[in-house]
């Protein structure tokens, strides 16, 4: 098929790119040229911007596409966007949302799509703004405007992260593990979670186009490995042959130190991350996640030590305070002495 990726360099959306070559797809992409494309003549660039919604528009009308996976809408009127400018001319739109749209406390563990509903809380916009979008496209495919196809990724690695750890700090966590400088943890570090990579995701969005059994559906799709937060850093150590050092502090402290910073713990993060992908592997048979914690953090300290081993300062001397005060609250804790 022709397939239209928007976005198309991001960490999950250059994955997708590669597989859906690998799959024989005829694949051009389209953002702002901002980056250089590392896909040589195998795909075709469509510059743009997108916020502009009458350009868009008339670009996407020049172009002739079978199908569009739409990585860059964030809310209802980026999907809206999207969806009046593809609804005439293609046969499937698949959405990226993310598994911050389900509303916590969840109703189910491991997660079901069909137990649970949508985030309803504007106090954390990412996953108010993901979820507004999915009331949006669920009128779309109710109306039978455009097949839409949704897939909620949740946290997912790979070469090219800037989101990995509690900091989201990135090469900081190697940095500071092989300087025997403390990681700062939330909560105990025992919350349940499933670490998904790139690679593997992108297996549910190719899997999906084309796919008439997807229309009108939304899956979410992760590892099936199980782990708690704590092993991230821990496997980092592993993978360096350090133990490192874990102070822990509650995610709703840490969202009053830095509320911008902090709080996809406190909304997002300090529930269970356990999926049930039941679903997606129906549909998608495609789908399997193979990327274990260990491989995938291989991967990534190879890619730090290659390409990527800037240390983030400000982060760093943020986690050294926040440790800091770790110790102090521990030894005024100490003093307080049996009642």
């Amino acid at each position: 098929m022709k397939v239209l990726v928007l976005g198309g360099t991001g960490l999950i959306s250059s994955q997708i790119v590669v597989r859906l070559l690998e799959a024989g797809h005829d694949v051009s992409v389209f953002n702002r040229g901002k980056r250089p494309l590392p896909y040589g003549d195998s795909v075709a660039s469509v510059v743009g911007d997108k916020s502009d919604a009458e350009g868009f528009t008339a670009i996407a009308r020049s172009l002739d596409v079978d199908a569009v996976i739409d990585m860059i809408s964030f809310d209802a009127q980026d999907a809206r966007v999207t969806v009046n400018a593809f609804q005439h001319t293609v046969q499937q739109i698949i959405f990226c949302s993310s598994s911050a749209a389900y509303k916590r406390p969840y109703k189910s563990v491991p997660i079901r799509e069909d137990a649970e509903d949508l985030f309803d809380d504007p106090s954390f916009g990412y996953a108010f703004g993901k979820a507004e979008m999915e009331r949006y496209l669920q009128q779309v495919a109710a109306e039978g405007i455009v097949p839409v196809t949704i897939i909620r990724p949740s946290l997912t690695y790979g070469i090219g992260a800037s989101n990995v750890g509690v900091l989201r700090q990135n090469y900081n966590i190697v940095h500071r593990i092989k300087n025997r400088k403390p990681l700062v943890m939330f909560g105990d570090g025992t919350t349940p979670w499933s670490f998904t990579f790139a690679p593997d995701l992108a297996k549910a969005f190719v899997g999906a186009v084309g796919n008439k059994m997807t229309y009108g559906q939304a899956y979410h799709a992760t590892s099936d490995e199980i782990h708690i937060w704590q092993d991230l850093y821990t496997a980092f150590g592993e993978v360096l042959g350090i133990e490192p050092e874990i102070v822990h502090i509650s995610s709703d402290l840490l969202k009053a130190a830095n509320p911008d910073l902090f709080s996809h713990l406190y909304y997002e993060k300090s529930y269970c991350g356990l999926f049930d992908n039941t679903k997606v592997k129906r549909d998608i048979p495609s789908f399997k996640a193979e990327i274990s914690l260990r491989a995938g953090l291989d991967m990534m300290v190879d890619w730090y030590e290659r390409d990527a081993h800037a240390v983030d300062e400000a982060k760093d001397r943020l986690e050294d305070r926040l440790a800091a005060l770790h110790g102090d609250w521990t030894r005024q804790l100490q003093q307080l002495g049996p009642m």
